[in-house]
């Protein structure tokens, strides 16, 4: 049983890399129809509520009421999909896609990514990512994300942006419903801003779901390579962001608190 449209993505792979690489000043681009309309909506059927599951949802200055899950039941379609996402079938259009100069690498531990669902008030400001995945030491150097929402509304918020804060620009490049079945690619640089830092105001039951997944690479040109850090965050909401961070920092503490 395959998830991935590989057809679709191969038909419409050299439009995609198109728009991919025409993106300035880093590279992204979003499509829609990411797996067989049938096959998303067995993903969707089978996405676990966080009521009934095991979901890593710490809350952090910069990030709030976000869940995570990364470990699945064996046999079961949301493995599948995760297999599928690192295969080396996947991994070979990223490549002709993006045009890594090195092969790319998938993470079969998911660090960072997996299943997420954030539910309502959550959000994510902009950032860029950490640059070496923690284990293998190895070059981040794409995301790739899937949303899963039915039925989203402009005024559930929750869409992604991706921003250009380079050399004192503040222009924000693409902004992103996190509609159903649609994918989103961007290269992940020292500059390759993205979040979705609008509070999430969803009705009770509707949460913001999404699959992520990123790829890495043993090497990299040597202008990109910075020195080992983690999520770099930057408030593009001025005072309304620093009152959001301080309310979410708040929340953080007493959890920490709590847990001990």
């Amino acid at each position: 049983m395959e998830l991935i449209n590989f057809e679709s993505l191969n038909s419409r792979k050299e439009e995609i890399k198109k728009d991919y690489q025409s993106k300035k000043p880093f590279r992204y681009v979003m499509f829609e129809n990411f797996f067989f309309k049938d096959k998303a909506d067995l993903i969707y059927q089978n996405y676990p509520a966080i009521e009934n599951d095991v979901w890593d949802g710490t809350n952090y200055l910069d990030q709030k009421n976000k869940f995570q899950k990364t470990k699945f039941e064996s046999g079961s379609i949301l493995e599948k999909v995760f297999f599928e996402l690192n295969s080396d079938e996947f991994l070979k259009w990223l490549q002709d896609v993006s045009e890594v100069e090195v092969p790319l690498i998938a993470d079969e531990e998911l660090f960072g990514g997996g299943l997420h669902q954030s539910i309502n008030g959550a959000f994510l400001n902009v950032h860029v990512d950490y640059n070496f995945h923690p284990t293998t030491k190895y070059h981040r150097r794409l995301n790739v994300l899937v949303y899963m929402n039915k039925d989203w509304k402009e005024e559930y918020q929750g869409a992604v942006e991706l921003w250009d804060l380079s050399n004192g620009n503040k222009v924000q490049l693409g902004k992103y419903a996190p509609h159903y079945n649609r994918c989103v690619i961007f290269e992940t640089n020292e500059i390759s801003f993205h979040g979705h830092p609008k509070p999430l105001n969803t009705p009770k039951g509707v949460n913001r779901k999404s699959l992520a997944t990123y790829y890495y690479s043993k090497s990299r040109p040597e202008n990109e390579i910075a020195n080992n850090h983690n999520t770099l965050y930057v408030n593009t909401e001025g005072l309304e962001g620093q009152v959001k961070r301080f309310t979410s920092g708040v929340k953080a503490f007493l959890e920490r608190i709590n847990k001990k």
